[in-house]
């Protein structure tokens, strides 16, 4: 299942728009959007050129993500968002949705968003779901995306896309509070052990993000016997030094309990998901190959930083059932001494599922001849 992601439709910037507006310009597709309602500065763009371009034939849900006492400038920009939000899609609705619990502060907004999706009437005339991640926290957009991709696939003819408003600058500037500890995504926690009795070979894959130390230091704390601890890095990226400016922010942990070996890196595009989707897949394929019958293999993704990285770690993470550990914001501030100026928007378009890709329906894949080199047990 899902053998044609390495290879799916994609459109980058001003061709997003052009596809929008060709593909969702026909009289006869009916769209359902979910998105994020939040301060975020890129909730609107992704409405706004799906309401250019089918006008009422576009309904919309908004998440509204509420944790914590926001900042009194967050909550009127988040206002000021879904606002304009209702009025370029008057066929919406808005979801509040309680991130944390009020009892015990425990994170339940994945499971709170996964059941009004799983109680959600998508009407019949519907042929297209875009998902925008753009101002989606990973906790609330992962369930999402997964619940909604299995909702269209058990709808005939019916299309899935993915899109994202790209700016690394401003992810790096948006700062959160990280919770107590770690968890798993709701529904991402992976498979349950093997009947066999094969000690687990686990290899972390955590994406470097500027400002996110103390959330993967809570989250490499509760993972016990890793094997490797292989960070992600941008690159090819906007700033071509992103990648060293990383490595030498986390130099601590790199040289020290992480103990990241230089052949240890994975590298992945910044700007296409299908990198992230195809370096995580291509890895899990050839270590499963590996240590078949000795070990039993097991890749632990933490993909906290670019939007646009994370969702390709997300399309694997779906494909090989795959454990995905985060810590959930207790709440969100914007760093000002971060601010550099204005740094331009980029659009990402991945049509994920839909009748376009039918004829993959027989094609096997298999691992890869190239193998990793295991040391030690």
């Amino acid at each position: 299942m899902y053998e044609h992601w390495g290879n799916s439709v994609t459109h980058f910037d001003e061709k997003v728009e052009t596809f929008i507006a060709d593909y969702f310009a026909d009289p006869g597709r009916v769209c359902l959007l979910v998105a994020g309602a939040g301060f975020d500065p890129r909730s609107r763009t992704v409405a706004r050129a799906l309401s250019t371009a089918m006008g009422d034939r576009l309904r919309a849900v908004f998440i509204r993500e509420e944790r914590g006492q926001a900042a009194a400038s967050l909550r009127d920009a988040a206002d000021e968002n879904m606002t304009a939000l209702r009025e370029l899609v008057p066929n919406s609705e808005v979801w509040p949705i309680e991130i944390f619990h009020s009892d015990d502060n425990a994170p339940v907004g994945g499971n709170r968003v996964s059941d009004r999706l799983n109680h959600m009437i998508i009407a019949e005339n519907v042929t297209d779901i875009v998902l925008d991640m753009s101002a989606l926290s990973l906790g609330v957009a992962f369930p999402t995306a997964r619940i909604l991709l299995g909702r269209s696939k058990n709808q005939l003819d019916m299309s899935f896309h993915l899109m994202v408003t790209s700016n690394p600058e401003l992810d790096a500037r948006i700062v959160g509070e990280p919770a107590a500890r770690s968890q798993a995504v709701r529904g991402f926690s992976g498979p349950v052990a093997g009947e066999r009795d094969l000690r687990r070979a686990k290899i972390w894959l955590p994406h470097l993000a500027p400002g996110r130390r103390a959330a993967l230091e809570k989250i490499k704390v509760t993972l016990d016997d890793l094997y490797k601890v292989c960070p992600i890095l941008p690159f090819p990226a906007g700033d071509p030094r992103r990648a060293d400016a990383l490595i030498e922010e986390y130099g601590e942990e790199i040289r020290g309990d992480w103990a990241v070996d230089d052949r240890d890196y994975m590298y992945v595009s910044e700007r296409n998901p299908l990198d992230s989707y195809r370096t995580i897949d291509t890895l899990k394929l050839r270590y499963d190959k590996t240590v078949l019958g000795v070990f039993e293999p097991q890749l632990i993704l933490s993909p906290i930083g670019s939007k646009v990285m994370a969702a390709g770690a997300m399309m694997a993470a779906i494909r090989h059932d795959l454990p995905v550990h985060y810590v959930e914001a207790l709440r969100y501030d914007i760093d000002p001494a971060a601010d550099r100026g204005e740094t331009p928007m980029h659009l990402v378009h991945v049509w994920l599922d839909g009748p376009i890709y039918d004829s993959y329906g027989s094609q096997v894949v298999s691992a890869p001849e190239d193998t990793v080199e295991i040391q030690g047990t």
